[in-house]
């Protein structure tokens, strides 16, 4: 599983000119799910997501998690992630997990967010979204989780 995080002091998604998710200060988070990823990846990721150290503490250090600072978490489906980019002119996309194992994992992971985190917006697995955000930083980061 891979996850493109964005430090935003806001982010929303829209499907078809409406707003279905949106969040204030805190993560912005596209995900890719890759061959092989199940449930165990999605948990992993969301124990990172939450912990991944990306906004200053007081000295303006980079050591706190999105728990810490009470941030909202937005989580949008990214098939486009897992591509294999490494030959050619073209995306590959064999990596990328097949449609319906990959709406399970995003869908246990965007279930399992919502159970341990506040605010938790979501985008529209396989829908045309329309992401607007702001970048604070910029800070960018890309995690992945690696099936065993």
């Amino acid at each position: 599983m891979i996850a493109l995080l964005q430090r935003v002091s806001r982010a929303s998604v829209s499907v078809g000119g409406e707003v279905i998710g949106e969040i204030g200060m805190g993560l912005m988070v596209l995900v890719g799910v890759e061959r092989g990823d199940d449930s165990a990846q999605a948990e992993r990721m969301l124990e990172r997501l939450l912990g991944y150290r990306v906004f200053a503490d007081a000295q303006g250090r980079m050591s706190l998690g999105l728990k810490a600072v009470g941030g909202g978490l937005l989580l949008v489906p990214q098939f486009t992630l897992a591509a294999d980019t490494d030959k050619g002119m073209r995306p590959s996309f064999t990596p990328a997990a097949e449609p319906a194992a990959a709406r399970a994992c995003f869908e246990h992971l965007l279930l399992r967010a919502r159970a341990a985190h506040a605010p938790v917006g979501a985008g529209c697995f396989g829908a045309e979204m329309a992401v607007a955000l702001v970048n604070e930083g910029p800070v960018t980061f890309r995690l992945r989780v690696a099936p065993d």
